[in-house]
Protein backbone atom coordinates (compact mmCIF):
# COMPACT_ATOMS: atom_id res chain seq x y z
CA UNK A 1 0.00 0.00 0.00
CA UNK A 2 1.65 3.38 -1.14
CA UNK A 3 -0.44 5.49 2.05
CA UNK A 4 1.94 2.69 4.33
CA UNK A 5 5.49 4.12 2.86
CA UNK A 6 7.66 6.22 4.61
CA UNK A 7 9.08 9.08 1.79
CA UNK A 8 11.06 10.57 3.79
CA UNK A 9 14.15 10.20 1.50
CA UNK A 10 14.49 13.77 0.41
CA UNK A 11 15.49 14.02 4.47
CA UNK A 12 18.15 11.91 4.10
CA UNK A 13 21.82 13.82 5.43
CA UNK A 14 20.39 17.07 5.91
CA UNK A 15 20.33 18.64 9.59
CA UNK A 16 17.78 19.12 11.91
CA UNK A 17 14.90 21.77 10.61
CA UNK A 18 15.65 22.04 6.90
CA UNK A 19 12.06 22.53 5.23
CA UNK A 20 11.45 20.42 2.98
CA UNK A 21 7.55 19.04 1.92
CA UNK A 22 7.62 15.16 2.26
CA UNK A 23 4.26 14.06 0.53
CA UNK A 24 1.99 14.65 -2.17
CA UNK A 25 1.35 17.79 -3.25
CA UNK A 26 -2.71 18.12 -3.23
CA UNK A 27 -3.06 21.74 -4.02
CA UNK A 28 -2.04 23.84 -6.55
CA UNK A 29 -1.55 26.68 -4.74
CA UNK A 30 -2.02 27.97 -1.18
CA UNK A 31 -5.26 28.96 0.23
CA UNK A 32 -4.86 31.14 3.11
CA UNK A 33 -8.15 32.23 5.57
CA UNK A 34 -7.97 34.31 8.31
CA UNK A 35 -10.93 34.43 11.38
CA UNK A 36 -10.61 37.47 13.71
CA UNK A 37 -13.19 37.11 16.77
CA UNK A 38 -14.02 37.72 19.64
CA UNK A 39 -17.64 38.01 21.82
CA UNK A 40 -18.34 41.02 20.19
CA UNK A 41 -17.10 41.48 16.57
CA UNK A 42 -16.06 38.67 14.20
CA UNK A 43 -14.06 39.22 10.78
CA UNK A 44 -13.58 36.39 8.11
CA UNK A 45 -11.51 36.82 4.92
CA UNK A 46 -8.99 35.09 2.61
CA UNK A 47 -6.22 36.73 1.82
CA UNK A 48 -3.90 36.97 -1.13
CA UNK A 49 -0.29 37.67 0.87
CA UNK A 50 0.72 35.69 3.75
CA UNK A 51 2.20 38.95 4.82
CA UNK A 52 -1.63 40.02 5.85
CA UNK A 53 -1.70 38.16 8.70
CA UNK A 54 0.74 39.44 10.05
CA UNK A 55 -0.93 42.46 12.10
CA UNK A 56 -3.31 39.89 13.70
CA UNK A 57 0.02 38.46 15.84
CA UNK A 58 -0.14 40.96 18.76
CA UNK A 59 -3.93 41.90 18.94
CA UNK A 60 -6.49 41.25 22.22
CA UNK A 61 -8.30 38.68 19.49
CA UNK A 62 -8.40 35.07 18.76
CA UNK A 63 -7.30 34.84 15.36
CA UNK A 64 -7.59 31.54 13.65
CA UNK A 65 -4.92 31.60 10.35
CA UNK A 66 -5.79 28.26 8.03
CA UNK A 67 -3.49 27.20 5.16
CA UNK A 68 -5.04 24.80 2.58
CA UNK A 69 -1.73 23.63 1.01
CA UNK A 70 1.85 23.39 2.78
CA UNK A 71 3.37 22.58 -0.26
CA UNK A 72 5.14 25.85 -0.84
CA UNK A 73 8.02 25.95 1.63
CA UNK A 74 8.19 30.40 1.54
CA UNK A 75 4.89 30.55 3.02
CA UNK A 76 5.28 28.31 6.00
CA UNK A 77 8.69 30.11 6.53
CA UNK A 78 7.39 33.26 6.76
CA UNK A 79 4.74 32.98 8.77
CA UNK A 80 6.83 31.02 11.03
CA UNK A 81 9.60 33.76 11.78
CA UNK A 82 6.17 36.47 12.16
CA UNK A 83 4.84 33.87 14.64
CA UNK A 84 8.39 32.78 16.52
CA UNK A 85 7.09 28.79 15.06
CA UNK A 86 10.73 26.96 15.66
CA UNK A 87 12.44 25.29 12.56
CA UNK A 88 12.20 21.77 13.73
CA UNK A 89 7.93 22.84 14.08
CA UNK A 90 8.25 23.95 10.66
CA UNK A 91 9.94 20.71 9.13
CA UNK A 92 7.26 18.55 11.19
CA UNK A 93 4.66 20.27 9.59
CA UNK A 94 5.92 20.26 6.15
CA UNK A 95 6.46 16.23 6.51
CA UNK A 96 2.95 14.67 6.08
CA UNK A 97 3.99 11.50 7.58
CA UNK A 98 3.97 12.63 10.93
CA UNK A 99 2.58 10.37 13.90
CA UNK A 100 -0.37 12.24 15.70
CA UNK A 101 0.90 14.16 18.61
CA UNK A 102 1.25 17.36 20.84
CA UNK A 103 4.31 19.21 21.83
CA UNK A 104 5.05 22.06 24.28
CA UNK A 105 7.31 24.87 23.39
CA UNK A 106 6.20 27.27 25.83
CA UNK A 107 5.03 29.91 23.52
CA UNK A 108 2.96 27.59 21.75
CA UNK A 109 1.80 24.36 21.32
CA UNK A 110 2.27 22.19 18.21
CA UNK A 111 -0.54 19.80 17.62
CA UNK A 112 -0.55 16.87 14.90
CA UNK A 113 -3.55 14.96 14.06
CA UNK A 114 -5.39 13.07 11.22
CA UNK A 115 -8.34 13.74 9.53
CA UNK A 116 -9.69 11.25 7.83
CA UNK A 117 -12.46 10.84 4.70
CA UNK A 118 -14.05 7.41 3.72
CA UNK A 119 -13.81 7.40 -0.15
CA UNK A 120 -16.94 6.20 -1.70
CA UNK A 121 -15.63 5.68 -4.78
CA UNK A 122 -12.67 3.78 -4.19
CA UNK A 123 -14.22 2.30 -0.66
CA UNK A 124 -11.58 2.77 1.25
CA UNK A 125 -10.21 5.51 4.21
CA UNK A 126 -7.91 8.84 2.62
CA UNK A 127 -5.62 10.34 5.68
CA UNK A 128 -4.91 14.19 5.11
CA UNK A 129 -2.12 15.56 8.32
CA UNK A 130 -3.63 18.43 10.09
CA UNK A 131 -1.01 20.91 11.92
CA UNK A 132 -2.18 23.24 14.59
CA UNK A 133 -0.43 25.54 15.99
CA UNK A 134 -2.41 26.97 19.37
CA UNK A 135 -0.95 30.36 20.91
CA UNK A 136 -2.08 32.77 23.56
CA UNK A 137 -4.45 34.10 21.26
CA UNK A 138 -3.87 32.97 17.85
CA UNK A 139 -4.16 29.61 16.28
CA UNK A 140 -2.83 28.16 12.75
CA UNK A 141 -3.84 25.46 11.11
CA UNK A 142 -2.31 23.90 7.86
CA UNK A 143 -4.01 21.09 5.60
CA UNK A 144 -2.64 19.32 2.89
CA UNK A 145 -5.78 20.71 0.50
CA UNK A 146 -8.98 22.44 0.31
CA UNK A 147 -11.70 20.61 2.25
CA UNK A 148 -11.83 20.08 5.67
CA UNK A 149 -14.75 18.98 8.84
CA UNK A 150 -14.62 22.44 10.20
CA UNK A 151 -17.56 24.09 8.70
CA UNK A 152 -19.26 23.26 11.79
CA UNK A 153 -17.31 25.49 13.92
CA UNK A 154 -16.96 28.47 11.15
CA UNK A 155 -20.86 28.85 11.66
CA UNK A 156 -20.45 28.46 15.25
CA UNK A 157 -18.10 31.00 14.84
CA UNK A 158 -20.09 33.20 12.76
CA UNK A 159 -23.70 32.87 14.22
CA UNK A 160 -21.87 33.62 17.64
CA UNK A 161 -23.59 29.41 19.11
CA UNK A 162 -22.28 28.64 22.12
CA UNK A 163 -18.99 29.65 24.12
CA UNK A 164 -16.73 29.17 20.75
CA UNK A 165 -16.60 33.60 20.80
CA UNK A 166 -16.34 34.16 24.70
CA UNK A 167 -13.23 31.75 25.62
CA UNK A 168 -9.81 31.95 23.72
CA UNK A 169 -7.77 30.24 21.26
CA UNK A 170 -7.60 27.08 23.40
CA UNK A 171 -11.13 26.17 23.24
CA UNK A 172 -10.83 27.02 19.22
CA UNK A 173 -8.13 24.49 19.05
CA UNK A 174 -10.58 21.74 20.90
CA UNK A 175 -13.49 22.87 18.68
CA UNK A 176 -10.87 21.68 15.85
CA UNK A 177 -9.83 18.62 17.38
CA UNK A 178 -13.32 17.42 18.32
CA UNK A 179 -14.43 18.31 14.69
CA UNK A 180 -11.90 15.50 13.54
CA UNK A 181 -12.97 12.76 15.80
CA UNK A 182 -16.67 13.26 15.41
CA UNK A 183 -15.96 12.64 11.99
CA UNK A 184 -14.42 9.26 12.84
CA UNK A 185 -17.68 8.11 13.80
CA UNK A 186 -19.46 8.80 10.86
CA UNK A 187 -16.49 6.29 9.00
CA UNK A 188 -16.88 3.77 11.93
CA UNK A 189 -21.01 4.15 10.27
CA UNK A 190 -19.90 3.40 6.84
CA UNK A 191 -17.54 0.40 8.16
CA UNK A 192 -20.50 -0.97 10.43
CA UNK A 193 -22.65 -1.00 7.43
CA UNK A 194 -20.47 -2.52 5.15
CA UNK A 195 -19.72 -4.89 7.90
CA UNK A 196 -23.37 -6.27 7.89
CA UNK A 197 -24.06 -6.87 4.48
CA UNK A 198 -20.73 -8.86 4.02
CA UNK A 199 -22.05 -10.80 7.28
CA UNK A 200 -25.30 -11.18 5.18
CA UNK A 201 -23.64 -12.84 2.41
CA UNK A 202 -21.37 -14.88 4.72
CA UNK A 203 -24.24 -16.62 5.80
CA UNK A 204 -25.88 -16.99 2.47
CA UNK A 205 -23.54 -17.61 -0.29
CA UNK A 206 -20.41 -16.16 -0.10
CA UNK A 207 -18.16 -16.07 -3.12
CA UNK A 208 -14.30 -15.10 -4.26
CA UNK A 209 -15.54 -11.37 -4.10
CA UNK A 210 -16.84 -11.55 -0.45
CA UNK A 211 -13.19 -12.69 0.65
CA UNK A 212 -11.80 -10.34 -0.97
CA UNK A 213 -14.19 -7.77 0.31
CA UNK A 214 -13.15 -9.07 3.49
CA UNK A 215 -9.41 -8.51 3.10
CA UNK A 216 -10.08 -4.74 1.98
CA UNK A 217 -12.09 -3.84 4.70
CA UNK A 218 -9.98 -5.46 7.50
CA UNK A 219 -6.68 -3.57 5.42
CA UNK A 220 -8.79 -0.48 5.96
CA UNK A 221 -9.65 -0.94 9.41
CA UNK A 222 -5.30 -1.69 10.55
CA UNK A 223 -4.99 1.79 8.39
CA UNK A 224 -8.10 3.68 10.32
CA UNK A 225 -6.33 2.06 13.63
CA UNK A 226 -3.01 3.21 12.82
CA UNK A 227 -4.25 6.76 12.42
CA UNK A 228 -6.47 7.13 15.40
CA UNK A 229 -4.43 5.09 17.76
CA UNK A 230 -1.74 7.90 18.96
CA UNK A 231 -4.44 10.03 19.62
CA UNK A 232 -5.20 8.67 22.83
CA UNK A 233 -1.79 9.27 23.86
CA UNK A 234 -2.15 13.01 22.48
CA UNK A 235 -5.43 13.74 24.14
CA UNK A 236 -4.19 12.79 27.61
CA UNK A 237 -1.16 14.83 27.11
CA UNK A 238 -3.30 18.21 26.17
CA UNK A 239 -5.53 17.38 29.26
CA UNK A 240 -2.97 15.99 32.12
CA UNK A 241 -0.45 18.79 30.65
CA UNK A 242 0.31 22.10 32.70
CA UNK A 243 1.09 24.56 29.73
CA UNK A 244 -1.05 28.17 30.25
CA UNK A 245 -1.70 28.15 26.76
CA UNK A 246 -4.74 25.70 27.68
CA UNK A 247 -7.33 27.05 30.02
CA UNK A 248 -8.59 24.80 33.32
CA UNK A 249 -12.25 25.36 31.75
CA UNK A 250 -11.01 23.28 28.54
CA UNK A 251 -9.79 20.42 30.15
CA UNK A 252 -13.32 19.34 30.86
CA UNK A 253 -13.98 19.52 27.29
CA UNK A 254 -10.57 17.63 26.02
CA UNK A 255 -11.35 14.76 28.59
CA UNK A 256 -14.82 14.59 26.71
CA UNK A 257 -12.80 14.06 23.34
CA UNK A 258 -10.76 11.55 25.27
CA UNK A 259 -13.47 9.74 26.12
CA UNK A 260 -14.98 10.10 22.38
CA UNK A 261 -11.32 8.83 21.36
CA UNK A 262 -11.38 5.50 23.58
CA UNK A 263 -14.98 4.42 22.14
CA UNK A 264 -13.48 5.11 18.54
CA UNK A 265 -10.68 2.53 19.53
CA UNK A 266 -13.02 -0.05 21.25
CA UNK A 267 -15.24 -0.39 18.16
CA UNK A 268 -12.03 -0.36 15.72
CA UNK A 269 -11.18 -3.49 18.01
CA UNK A 270 -14.52 -4.74 17.72
CA UNK A 271 -14.57 -4.82 14.06
CA UNK A 272 -11.18 -6.07 14.08
CA UNK A 273 -12.17 -9.16 15.72
CA UNK A 274 -15.53 -9.13 13.56
CA UNK A 275 -13.85 -8.76 10.29
CA UNK A 276 -10.96 -11.82 11.65
CA UNK A 277 -13.66 -14.29 12.86
CA UNK A 278 -15.55 -13.76 9.15
CA UNK A 279 -12.53 -14.38 7.51
CA UNK A 280 -12.30 -17.79 9.68
CA UNK A 281 -16.34 -18.64 8.96
CA UNK A 282 -15.42 -17.79 5.21
CA UNK A 283 -12.28 -20.92 5.88
CA UNK A 284 -14.15 -22.64 7.10
CA UNK A 285 -17.52 -22.69 4.56
CA UNK A 286 -14.65 -23.36 2.12
CA UNK A 287 -13.55 -26.50 4.09
CA UNK A 288 -17.01 -27.62 4.70
CA UNK A 289 -17.73 -27.71 1.18
CA UNK A 290 -15.06 -29.02 0.30
CA UNK A 291 -15.85 -31.66 2.28
CA UNK A 292 -19.08 -31.66 0.94
CA UNK A 293 -17.20 -32.74 -2.42
CA UNK A 294 -15.09 -35.24 -1.09
CA UNK A 295 -18.05 -37.04 0.46
CA UNK A 296 -19.92 -37.52 -2.33
CA UNK A 297 -17.03 -38.69 -4.35
CA UNK A 298 -16.13 -41.11 -1.82
CA UNK A 299 -19.50 -42.60 -1.22
CA UNK A 300 -19.68 -42.48 -5.39
CA UNK A 301 -15.97 -44.42 -5.16
CA UNK A 302 -17.04 -47.18 -2.71
CA UNK A 303 -20.52 -47.97 -4.37
CA UNK A 304 -18.43 -48.72 -7.71
CA UNK A 305 -15.51 -50.88 -5.48
CA UNK A 306 -17.75 -53.79 -5.70
CA UNK A 307 -19.22 -53.38 -8.85
CA UNK A 308 -15.98 -52.97 -10.30
CA UNK A 309 -14.60 -56.23 -8.42
CA UNK A 310 -17.89 -58.37 -10.19
CA UNK A 311 -16.85 -57.10 -13.24
CA UNK A 312 -13.24 -57.51 -12.94
CA UNK A 313 -14.09 -61.30 -12.23
CA UNK A 314 -16.51 -61.94 -14.72
CA UNK A 315 -13.82 -60.34 -17.18
CA UNK A 316 -11.84 -62.64 -17.18
CA UNK A 317 -11.50 -65.52 -20.31
CA UNK A 318 -10.19 -68.56 -18.75
CA UNK A 319 -11.40 -71.09 -20.87
CA UNK A 320 -12.90 -73.50 -17.94
CA UNK A 321 -14.01 -70.60 -15.94
CA UNK A 322 -18.21 -71.19 -14.30
CA UNK A 323 -20.93 -69.60 -16.08
CA UNK A 324 -18.67 -68.26 -19.07
CA UNK A 325 -21.00 -69.49 -21.99
CA UNK A 326 -23.88 -69.76 -19.63
CA UNK A 327 -26.86 -68.30 -21.86
CA UNK A 328 -28.12 -66.11 -18.73
CA UNK A 329 -24.56 -65.41 -17.20
CA UNK A 330 -24.29 -61.36 -18.15
CA UNK A 331 -28.24 -60.61 -17.12
CA UNK A 332 -27.39 -62.52 -13.67
CA UNK A 333 -23.61 -60.82 -13.33
CA UNK A 334 -26.16 -57.25 -14.22
CA UNK A 335 -28.52 -58.01 -11.61
CA UNK A 336 -26.13 -58.58 -8.65
CA UNK A 337 -24.42 -55.34 -9.38
CA UNK A 338 -27.48 -53.85 -9.03
CA UNK A 339 -28.32 -55.63 -6.13
CA UNK A 340 -25.14 -54.56 -4.59
CA UNK A 341 -25.51 -50.89 -5.17
CA UNK A 342 -29.04 -50.65 -4.46
CA UNK A 343 -27.87 -52.19 -1.17
CA UNK A 344 -25.05 -49.78 -0.32
CA UNK A 345 -26.91 -47.08 -0.86
CA UNK A 346 -29.76 -47.90 1.45
CA UNK A 347 -27.12 -48.53 3.79
CA UNK A 348 -25.59 -45.03 3.30
CA UNK A 349 -28.52 -43.33 3.71
CA UNK A 350 -29.44 -45.40 6.71
CA UNK A 351 -26.40 -44.75 8.53
CA UNK A 352 -26.96 -40.90 7.49
CA UNK A 353 -24.16 -40.69 5.05
CA UNK A 354 -26.51 -38.88 2.05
Amino acid sequence: MPRLKKRRSKKAGLPPGTLIHIGEKKAETPRITLIDYDEKQFQEKEVEAIEECFAFKDKHTVTWINIDGIHEVEVIEKLGKCFDVHPLTLEDILNTEQRPKAEDFDDYVFIVSKMLYYDEKKDSVRSEQVSIVLGSSFLISFQEAEGDVFNSVRERLRKGKGRIRKAGSDYLAYALIDAIIDHYFIILENFGEKIESLEDQLVTAPTQETLQSIHNMKREMIFFRKQVWPLRELIAGLTKGETPLINESTHVYLRDVYDHTIQIIDTIESFRDILSGMLDIYLSYISNKMNEVMKVLTIIATIFIPLTFVAGIYGMNFKFMPELEWHWGYFLALFVMGVIAVFMVFYFRKKEWL
